[in-house]
């Protein structure tokens, strides 16, 4: 789809998809056996269901949202009619060739399409009607209702058989109900099974002969249930919300397995006979899923069967919808340490898995109370929405007031202005999230002593005059020992009478005074400066000799420091005088630079130290061969 696809289904033969979205509206039908788009056709408005009449797509009825109904045959468009009421949803009774509507009315719409008119419509004791549903064995007609009912009605005598009070069954002891359920989605299974979705996320089983139900399904997310499928080989129930797709066992309620998409979902469909699930997603492509436990893969796309089976892995159960996850900090606050290596507990990351029924009742048993601060929280949030059409304090933060302030009046004379419907709308610095540690941090506290400050805002004495004085008077009225005080409407105020800042002689005066004041300030600070120095008593620096190194006089340090102060031209001919360095001339006319590096102090004694060697080793061999000469004249040994 181009947007989005509202809803999915497969024709009775199995062999055509056709799925709606939007946005243009429209409808597309995909040929299974040739594997791609058999037509396109574009509607007026959008549709919110539609129905395939026939075993093929010879035969579709869409009910729009805009009160139209239109009928469609192989050809295309063929003939379209209005009803009363905005629709919601619709049936098709085959028996008597009768359309069931039903909308945003308390009446049952229907329409027969032999006769080709309306008949009498039947009178449900609902204000609204959202879903409905015909039984295909005898035909029972059923409608949900937006006070969580079920109204089972015979299409034979038109009269109502049954009534099933789904809301009241829909809250348990395990469930958390905020908001009275209203029926969201409807089916039957063979004759007696029925399952009903309710808007905050349960799943009812009704046998018909019983007004209670046999199991409810809590999909723990709260969000309307929107398909419900029944899977008759595995005594599966396939339940969607726009979040997830739960498949639980129906006679225990059991987790089968769970699908929770990328985007948000809209429709369901199982196809017939198979383990493939087709998606209507909030984006552009449909979502397709196989399992091959429901069943194998349909006849168009068999190769499925041989890939799952080369991929296929022992299943492991790692599903925990029934368990609550807990942290050891509330087993300290229940009570149920004690259980840490029971069954009871199954440890995972940093915490554990426990039974939703049993965590349920520790913590009714923990907190007993727990219903009465609810309704007090309840009655407190009924006095402050009252209290909001009331004249509401300004609350200011703690750091940076006087701007948070300034920025308040700015935003009130926005909304005050004639072409706050023109101007583009800019996000609040005191709203936005980006800017928040600005008013929490001190260290973003604005100095108004500063230079800075005071050059860049020259008149912000004058402006923050009447800004200082709201805030004094806000300061005042969040005390809870003071009464409020409000300034009374009518002339303003000195402050607001003063001149304008924008006047550019006040501008420039401000300017040069904050100047001067600047420059005094300055004088004073040195003159304090010196005097401190003045009065400082100069104390004794000592300094230690790191291993290795020898003191040298500071007559030394201070003859290097000033041969450093020097220019590098004065430095050479200092260098050339000593003897260190010589320039001369080439012989292609440019400057060769000869000179010789100084030697340290280690490096002299170490030279001195090799050349005593010398000599010493020099000394030893003259005497040797004076020795020898003497030995062979045969004169003895002195």
């Amino acid at each position: 789809m181009p947007t989005v696809c509202t809803t999915v289904k497969v024709s009775k033969d199995g062999q055509y998809v056709l799925a709606t979205g939007t946005y243009k509206p429209r409808v597309r039908c995909y040929d299974t056996y040739q594997l791609s788009l058999k037509f396109e056709r574009c509607l007026d408005s959008e549709v919110v269901t539609f129905e395939i009449l026939s075993d093929d797509y010879s035969k579709i009825v869409f009910l729009h949202n805009d009160r139209y109904i239109e009928f469609h045959s192989q050809s295309g468009f063929y003939y379209k009619t209005r009803i009363p009421k905005f629709g919601r949803d619709f049936s098709y009774h085959y028996p008597s060739c009768d359309l069931y509507f039903v909308g945003a009315s308390s009446e049952v719409y229907r329409l027969n399409l032999e006769q080709g008119r309306y008949l009498n419509p039947l009178q449900t004791d609902a204000a609204e009607n959202n879903v409905c549903d015909i039984n295909p064995v005898h035909g029972l007609f059923a409608t949900g209702t937006i006070e969580g009912r079920v109204e089972c009605w015979d299409p034979r005598t038109r009269h109502r058989v049954g009534l099933l009070d789904c809301a009241l069954s829909s809250v348990t002891a395990d469930s958390e109900v905020s908001s009275l359920p209203t029926i969201s989605a409807l089916r039957f299974s063979g004759g007696l099974a029925m399952a009903v979705g309710t808007s905050t996320g349960q799943v009812l089983l009704y046998d018909l002969r019983s007004s209670k139900p046999l199991l409810v399904k809590d999909h723990q997310y709260g969000l309307p249930v929107k398909s419900i499928h029944f899977q008759d080989t595995l005594d599966l129930i396939l339940s969607a919300d726009s979040r997830i797709i739960k498949m639980w066992n129906k006679n225990s309620g059991k987790i089968f397995t769970s699908l929770e998409p990328e985007h948000d979902l809209n429709d369901v469909c199982l196809y017939p006979g198979s383990g493939m699930l087709l998606t209507a997603n909030e984006a552009p492509k449909m979502g397709i899923y196989y399992i091959p436990v429901l069943g194998p893969a349909p006849r168009w796309c068999s190769f499925l069967d041989n890939l799952t089976e080369e991929l296929e892995e022992n299943p492991e159960s790692t599903v925990y919808d029934d368990y609550k996850f807990v942290t050891r900090k509330d087993l300290e606050n229940l009570g149920l340490t004690h259980l840490i290596g029971s069954p009871f507990l199954r440890a995972y990351m940093h915490g554990f898995f426990m039974d939703i029924r049993l965590y349920h009742k520790v913590k009714l048993m923990v907190n007993p109370f727990a219903y009465e601060e609810y309704r007090k929280d309840k009655i407190r949030q009924k006095i402050e929405e009252t209290r909001a059409q009331r004249v509401q304090l300004k609350k200011l933060p703690k750091v940076n007031k006087e701007l948070a302030l300034k920025l308040m009046e700015e935003e009130d004379e926005k909304q005050r202005s004639a072409w706050k419907k023109k101007a583009k709308s800019l996000p609040n610095i005191l709203t936005d999230d980006r800017f928040k540690v600005m008013f929490e941090n001190p260290d973003f506290q604005v100095d108004e002593e500063s230079e800075e400050f005071r050059l860049l805002n020259p008149l912000v004495s004058k402006i923050s005059e009447k800004r200082k004085k709201k805030l004094r008077l806000l300061e005042q009225q969040e005390l809870p020992e003071k009464e409020e005080e409000e300034e009374p409407e009518g002339r303003p105020s000195d402050a607001e009478s003063s001149g304008s800042s924008d006047d550019e002689k006040a501008w420039v005066a401000e300017v040069r005074k904050q100047r001067r004041l600047l420059q005094q300030e300055e004088r004073a600070r040195r003159q304090e400066q010196r005097r401190e120095d003045q009065q400082a008593v100069l104390k004794p620096q000592f300094y230690e000799i790191k291993a290795g190194e020898e003191f040298r006089s500071f007559q030394e340090s201070a003859a290097k420091q000033k041969l450093m102060n020097k220019t590098l031209e004065d430095r050479l001919k200092l260098e050339a005088k000593h003897g260190t360095l010589s320039v001369a001339d080439t012989s292609v006319g440019s400057k060769q630079l000869t000179f010789m590096l100084k030697k340290s102090e280690q490096q002299k004694q170490r030279q001195e130290a090799e050349k005593q060697h010398r000599l010493e080793r020099r000394q030893l061999r003259r005497s040797a061969g004076h020795l020898r000469s003497r030995r062979g004249r045969g004169r003895p040994f002195p």
